[in-house]
């Protein structure tokens, strides 16, 4: 199942350099970095940047999950799934051909391979070192409240950052470790497509996987114990891609549980719950895809004075400062948004807070996210369930994606746009999109927060047209037409009679 090739050789040398040598620490760093995932990269290189003196301690490899085990070699599987599942659908473009495709699975990995060794050169530590930052390949464990020892040497700091990331969370399954099974660290290892594969879990992970997967020919099956995917978001973002999965043939098991997994027949059976009835199932991999867990363990936080917890992990204050004033932590090791845009948002607020007196705050940010299925789902700010909660009162503008030209003209009609603003004012407290584009559209959304533009002022923007992203002006537009109460009508309407 391992692959090992020149792609992987090369990836290696610049993430996990075998040859490496720690250099000899100096007396005391401005900051010290734990963890070279997004959130430690982007602390070291812009500390080293602005001209402190710099350590990063990485004890696997430089680039974190995002690029090795998560967001990189994700997403150029799900490329290769989209042109499957497109090429299949090319007749109803007025293409020629049957329209059976057959995905090469090894060629499709060796692709992902080597793309993303290509973009492990931006996270290499011979990059990290040309910049200034003394890089150090080991595990490190706090000796007291300013200083780490790693590989038997100490490094004494003025200021630290935790950015430890996370990993996957192995759910308690009876013959789950037995059995075997992948999780975002081991399926992209693979070199031959499963026949079979079951996703526990129905999270971003679990549908991306399931999809990309049915995409690209296995027999998939999602089990979710919720009683809808992405529980967190609407549910009728939720229910359409429910039904998108189901159209790629994956076969869905809601409001379900696996109870045990066993070897049978050189594969492996789970047996399921479901409201009270058991059932078998057969699978030749099983994908486990059910939340994440901070990495704290083996950090000896405890010499640190730095309180932690197992499900929330570090604990920090709304600038990033753990219980000890000296140690920052960011990423996903000490926030509850647990994506690399997150990670490399809350570097930035580290570096400012710990080594410029700056005064910058996590809740001041403006955090979007999405699921890269197909559609996209992408989301901003509040749902309407959370102002609820809140006593804020909302009032929605909703454009269905097959209201706007270049997606009936693509054939991407599924989906829409949801627009949240504070009732009687054009303040957008929030947004949903679903959409083949979503990721993209969200932006222009979260750009109108930060700023503070209301949707009137969006409604002024001028999109090229055609594009996708009009459904959010239309959404603008009818805010605008909101505005036009009756009286207001009734003026204009006597206005324009009179000055005809």
């Amino acid at each position: 199942m391992n692959a090992h090739d020149a792609n992987e050789e090369r990836r290696l040398a610049n993430v996990r350099p075998a040859a490496w040598q720690n250099p000899e620490p100096a007396p005391r760093y401005n900051l010290v970095v734990i963890g070279g995932g997004t959130a430690g990269l982007v602390s070291a290189s812009a500390a080293a940047q602005l001209g402190g003196r710099v350590a990063l301690v990485e004890r696997h490899l430089l680039g974190g999950d995002c690029l090795n085990v998560g967001c990189v070699p994700s997403k150029a599987l799900l490329r290769a799934a989209r042109l499957a599942a497109e090429m299949r659908g090319a007749v109803t473009l007025g293409m020629k051909g049957s329209g059976d495709v057959e995905a090469d699975f090894g060629a499709v990995m060796e692709r992902m391979r080597r793309l993303r060794a290509r973009i492990s050169e931006h996270d290499s530590a011979e990059r990290l070192k040309g910049l200034g930052v003394d890089v150090f390949l080991g595990g490190a464990r706090f000796t007291g409240p300013r200083a780490i020892e790693v590989e038997g040497r100490i490094l004494n700091f003025k200021k630290c950052v935790i950015a430890t990331g996370s990993r996957a969370v192995v759910p308690p399954i009876a013959g789950l470790s037995e059995t075997g099974y992948l999780t975002n660290e081991t399926v992209f290892d693979l070199t031959a497509r499963p026949n079979r594969l079951v996703v526990i879990g129905g999270g971003p992970l679990g549908c991306e996987m399931a999809q990309a997967f049915a995409r690209l020919g296995s027999e998939v099956t999602i089990v979710q114990k919720e009683p809808q995917f992405l529980p967190k978001e609407e549910r009728d973002a939720a229910q359409i891609l429910s039904e998108a999965l189901a159209r790629d043939g994956i076969r869905i098991w809601l409001n379900t549980e696996v109870a045990r997994i066993a070897r049978a027949n050189g594969g492996k059976t789970l047996q399921l719950r479901s409201e009270g009835r058991e059932s078998d199932m057969t699978a030749e991999e099983v994908l486990v895809g059910v939340g994440r867990a901070p990495n704290v363990e083996g950090l000896n936080l405890e010499a640190a004075g730095v309180r932690y917890d197992t499900v929330a992990g570090v604990h920090v204050d709304d600038r990033l400062r753990t219980t000890n004033r000296a140690v920052y932590a960011a990423g996903d090791v000490g926030l509850p948004h647990r994506y690399t845009h997150t990670a490399d948002a809350s570097a930035r607020i580290v570096v400012q807070n710990a080594l410029f007196l700056g005064r910058k705050k996590l809740s001041a940010l403006t955090i979007p996210w999405c699921t890269y299925t197909d559609p996209e789902i992408a989301h901003v700010g509040i749902y309407v369930r959370e102002a609820n909660e809140k006593g804020i009162p909302v009032k929605t503008f909703t454009i269905p994606m097959h209201q706007v030209d270049r997606a009936i003209l693509d054939g991407e009609e599924e989906g829409f746009v949801k627009i949240h603003v504070r009732e009687g004012t054009d303040l957008i407290l929030g947004a949903t999109v679903v959409a083949r584009h979503a990721g993209e559209m969200i932006n222009e959304i979260t750009l109108a927060m930060v700023a503070g533009a209301g949707l009137g002022t969006v409604a002024k923007v001028i999109h090229s047209y055609p594009t996708q992203a009009e459904a959010i002006r239309k959404a603008a537009d009818a805010y605008l037409r909101s505005r036009l109460t009756p009286i207001l009508k009734k003026l204009t309407s006597r206005w324009l009679a009179w000055t005809r």
